[in-house]
């Protein structure tokens, strides 16, 4: 472990491992200026942030520390390494189970294209030869730069920019698989687009979902604040800096960036309102104290070859895993493969099931039987 990079460039080509799982790093810490509130100042918002944003921002090595150490054998679990072989691998069985000759795919939100592109790669080298993935977005500039790398890369055929408001969105056809890259945390409409989802999956497609299902805003709840900040009076001084905002937190912040733009708009309804809607052939929940550590914010104050510091991420871990599967807490993302109908299979990773993942709101909120779980290594004050 312990991978140094210099640019996202050398992060994309030396470790695929959750490239695309965490575009939430780059996104969740972003400081947007404060506009207008109003749906079309937060689109207008929206569309300046990720105007010029062609590259993925570094990772911290302790990122990188983490997410190969505990993510990725959690995903190799089922034949797949990293989120472009996770779309690839569902896009083809949703494909196979359609028995179509030449599939047609949707992306929602697919910004740059750049997880459309490496996915279609996968797909061609898989030996699928003919399809379309029509990759939906609203910036012009984004769509602009995808067709260009689309070109580039030699999968201009495969791949279709489509410009358009996901919360207005209509389905006109039947797709063989719909799939949604860290997007459903934009969109305020989730009941339409769930909706017209459903009504454009053709029978037996799959609805393929990577994406954030914290609290809104990428805000901890207030179980899981509780132990960041237990967590958070270990820290050395200089840990405790937040890169991003460029200022010293005593105590951790528990910022809502919602109220900026659409980052993390309705990240807490996503997972309850899929359930309602879908049907779960696959789940795989992860994360919650972990990220606060690991993001940019305050990942790059950790030295991923440090015996200190690998042991604290370790902790963390171990205390997140705990309190996931003892229902103390809940997770932070998913990755989900969803139908349309009755699904014959369903696969929850560690035993979690997508219903058990969800956060109860208010007074229903369980908390291990009342009691907290102590972070390991510490006794509760509980």
């Amino acid at each position: 472990m312990g991978y140094l990079y210099k640019t996202a460039r050398d992060i994309k080509n030396s470790i695929p491992v959750v490239r695309d799982v965490y575009a939430w790093l780059r996104r969740v810490t972003y400081v947007a200026p404060r506009r207008d509130n109003s749906y079309a100042g937060r689109l207008a918002a929206e569309t300046v942030i990720f105007e010029d944003m062609d590259e993925v921002h570094q990772l911290p090595p302790i990122f990188h520390y983490w997410s190969n150490k505990y993510l990725r054998p959690m995903l190799e679990e089922y034949g797949f390494s990293n989120s472009d072989q996770f779309f690839a691998k569902f896009l083809l069985e949703s494909a196979a189970a359609r028995g179509v000759g030449e599939p047609a795919f949707l992306s929602l939100g697919a910004g740059n294209c750049d997880t459309e592109i490496r996915v279609a790669k996968l797909l061609r080298e898989a030996g699928l030869l003919r399809f379309t993935i029509e990759c939906l977005d609203l910036n012009p500039s984004m769509l602009r730069r995808g067709r260009e790398m689309a070109e580039a890369e030699g999968v201009a055929a495969h791949v279709v920019t489509v410009e358009g408001d996901f919360n207005r969105w209509r389905a006109t056809k039947n797709y063989d698989a719909i799939i949604a890259n860290q997007s459903l945390h934009h969109v305020v409409n989730l009941e339409g687009l769930f909706a017209e989802v459903r009504r454009g999956l053709a029978d037996g497609a799959y609805f393929i979902v990577d994406d954030i299902i914290g609290r809104k805003g990428h805000q901890r709840w207030p179980e899981a604040l509780t132990e960041v900040r237990r967590f958070w009076r270990e820290l050395p001084r200089a840990y405790r800096r937040n890169r991003q905002l460029d200022r010293y937190e005593r105590t951790y912040r528990n910022w809502d960036c919602s109220t900026e733009g659409f980052e993390g708009i309705r990240a807490e309804d996503i997972l309850p309102l899929l359930i309602e809607r879908f049907d779960f052939r696959m789940f795989i929940g992860f994360a919650n104290v972990v990220d606060v550590f690991i993001d940019r914010a305050f990942g790059h104050n950790f030295d991923a070859d440090a015996a200190w510091d690998r042991d604290f991420i370790d902790r963390v871990h171990a205390f997140d895993e705990q309190a996931l599967q003892s229902g103390s807490l809940t997770p932070t993302h998913m990755m989900a493969v969803l139908t349309g109908g009755a699904s014959e299979q369903r696969i929850f990773s560690r035993g979690m099931s997508p219903e058990a993942s969800v956060r109860e709101r208010g007074s229903r909120w369980r908390r291990a039987r009342g009691k907290t779980i102590a972070p390991v290594g510490m006794e509760s004050s509980a």
